[in-house]
């Protein structure tokens, strides 16, 4: 049986549960979340939902977006659809999800930024993310327990230059002197590598989301030492 007709035979009994027990996950992978953990797989499935309903309509675009960040396999796209709008329908908002990924994997920040990235390709799959979809993506992060400099510094690595700046996307001030903005830029790249994130456990469908996200921190770099005039100085 395959993950995700397990969720939908689970039905809204899974999606509409309530908190779940203490679990000690020490020692577990950085990037992943504990091996079968139905319940994480049906709470990002609920947070995407509701954030494809967060500006009153759920698009084709945006569920086929779903299934393409969580690599859903081509012969579960029934199955896929199907699951997406039965979690929509529930009754349990999506401040509950994020609170039960953020309360269990606390410790594995960069597995929730994962999520948190999935999320943001999903809002960004009709072209536009709008006001009432970046409120919804600042709530979750908070139930993730990221500030807001975290938040403004993911938020800038998915929608570009026109709606933040570089500094935001390497999370530096304006003001910050060079070196220290060159060991902003590595240490990110570092920690956001594609194949540092997959190294760590991390599930593959996360894989997608790191590629966009280091390049977008490499193309922010670029961009300041061309303001600052640095082009040809080699790091």
């Amino acid at each position: 049986m395959s993950l995700w007709t397990t969720l939908l035979n689970s039905g809204r009994r899974l999606f509409d549960s309530g908190p779940e027990p203490e679990i000690d996950s020490a020692g577990a992978d950085g990037c992943a979340p504990d091996p079968n953990d139905v319940g994480f797989t049906a709470a990002v499935v609920g947070l995407g939902a509701k954030m494809a309903a967060a500006d009153g309509l759920v698009s084709d675009s945006e569920i086929m977006t779903f299934a393409r960040v969580f690599r859903a396999p081509p012969e579960e796209a029934d199955n896929v659809r199907r699951v997406f709008m039965l979690a929509r329908q529930t009754v349990r908002g999506y401040e509950a999800y994020a609170r039960r990924i953020g309360k269990r994997y606390h410790d594995r920040p960069c597995l929730l930024e994962g999520v948190l990235d999935g999320l943001f390709q999903i809002a960004g799959a009709d072209g536009v993310v709008t006001d009432a979809e970046l409120v919804y993506l600042q709530t979750v992060s908070e139930a993730f327990g990221f500030d807001r400099a975290t938040f403004r510094r993911i938020r800038a690595t998915h929608l570009g230059s026109e709606r933040d700046d570089p500094y935001h996307v390497l999370g530096v001030a304006h003001d910050a002197d060079f070196p220290d903005i060159r060991t902003a830029y590595r240490r990110l790249m570092a920690d956001h590598h594609p194949d540092r994130i997959v190294q760590m456990g991390a599930p593959r469908e996360f894989e997608d989301a790191a590629h966009a996200k280091a390049a977008a921190i490499t193309a922010a770099y670029a961009r300041i030492r061309a303001e600052r005039g640095l082009l040809v100085r080699q790091d």
